[in-house]
Order: structure tokens, then sequence, then C-alpha cells
């Protein structure tokens, strides 16, 4: 399908947080009205999970879904593969249209080099952490990265319930970036709510991915805003 502009983020201040829907967590028998809800709610970003079966249980969204929502928005495409071969399928996402895009470092053989690879086509690049994956092992990789996303659950599944302790990573990390003056951002992805969204703002994180606290709800733009409103107290 012809392709829509790659989007960009929309301009953040201090006090601002990006809060990006998962577009897994929604109807895809409805990808168009999805979209177009997620575009008229607010939300900064779409979140696109792929997963391949291997790396973790599921296998669900793939390069065609990407490219079919690429040729319908022109909103930021927050793309996190989950998969066991990031070398060997990046390049297809970011043809796809991702605008930023994740992997997960134990994964690959050469994430400097992906990394590079995505930075040089014009996007962001992001490293995602799982919850037993400690920050500390990223700390060669972070100079080069826009983005780490600190997973709070285990990825695979979605409305899994939120590991509160993932909230030290966030801060160890966050302090790690401030004191080496680095400019990466922290996402935090996994049952992220208004109960324990402020923790994660005041710990360190400025980007959440929303699964059920959007997609569940059936006002998607209330949802992001309340979200933002719980973020900023």
């Amino acid at each position: 399908p012809q392709r829509i502009r790659r989007g960009s983020y929309k301009v953040t201040t201090s006090k601002q947080i990006k809060i990006s829907p998962s577009i897994a967590a929604g109807n895809l028998l409805k990808l168009q009205e999805e979209v177009d809800l997620i575009s008229e709610s607010g939300a900064d970003a779409i979140h696109f999970d792929a997963m391949d079966g291997h790396f973790v249980p599921l296998l669900t969204l793939g390069v065609p879904f990407l490219e079919a929502i690429r040729s319908i928005t022109n909103l930021h495409l927050d793309v996190h593969i989950m998969v066991s071969n990031p070398e060997q399928v990046v390049q297809q996402y970011l043809d796809a249209g991702a605008d930023t895009l994740t992997f997960h470092p134990e994964m690959a053989l050469h994430p400097h080099r992906l990394c590079t690879l995505i930075k040089s086509s014009g996007r962001q690049a992001g490293l995602a952490l799982n919850p037993g994956t400690p920050w500390q092992s990223l700390i060669a990789m972070l100079p080069f990265v826009d983005q780490i996303t600190v997973m709070a659950v285990n990825p695979g599944y979605s409305r899994q319930a939120h590991i509160a302790e993932m909230a030290k990573k966030v801060f160890e990390l966050s302090q790690h970036l401030t004191t080496h003056s680095l400019k990466a951002e922290i996402q935090v992805d996994g049952g992220v709510n208004t109960t324990n969204i402020l923790n994660l703002v005041h710990s360190g994180a400025s980007h959440f991915v929303a699964g059920g606290a959007v997609m569940g709800s059936p006002d998607y733009k209330k949802a992001v805003s309340e979200l933002r409103k719980a973020g900023a107290k």
C-alpha cells in the first residue's frame, strides 16, 4: 500500500509525558477504526509489538500489519520487535515504516551495528530490557540509542500485572543517563496505569506504552488524558 510520510513526535516539555497505546491490545479486525481512535485520542505514537513465537511465546503482528498501519496514519510508529533474529528482520521493519525500532540486545550478535543501521536510516534506535536483564548490561550501548524500554512485564502476553520493582531499575538507569549527560529516553512497557505512572515518572521515565489502560477503555481520548493527568501530579 501507499505509505503515509513518517510521523514525528509532538513537541514535549519537561512536564509532558508521551503515551503510546499498543495496537496489539486493540481489535485487529477493526484496524482502521482502532488507528483512527488512537490518532484522535491525543496519543503521541502507536506502539506496535511484533512477536515471533520463539523469543516470546506468542506469534503476532508482523511486517504486513505495520505496512497497513503506515499507509493509513502519519502518527509516530514505535515498533518493538520481540524476535530471536533481529539482524535478519530489522531492515524489513524499517522499510515497512517504523519510526522508532526497538529490539532486545540479548538476541543480537552485534547490537551496535543494528543501532547504527537504524539511525543511519533516519529513525530512532531503541533497546529493550526484560525484567530479568540488568540495566548495567547496556552501559556500552547507551551513547548510541535514543530509547531504552524497561519491560515491567515478561514479554509475550498482554494485560499482565505490572512488576512494581522495575521502578528501581528505571531510577538507576535515569541516574546513570543524567550523570553521563546521555540523552536516551526511558520508556516503560507493561501494566502501566493511572495508579503507577506517577511513581515511574518520578523514577525517571517519560514515555509509556499503554495496553489495557487505553485500549481496554471505551473512551481512548479520556484514557490518554487521565494517564497524562496521573503522571503530572
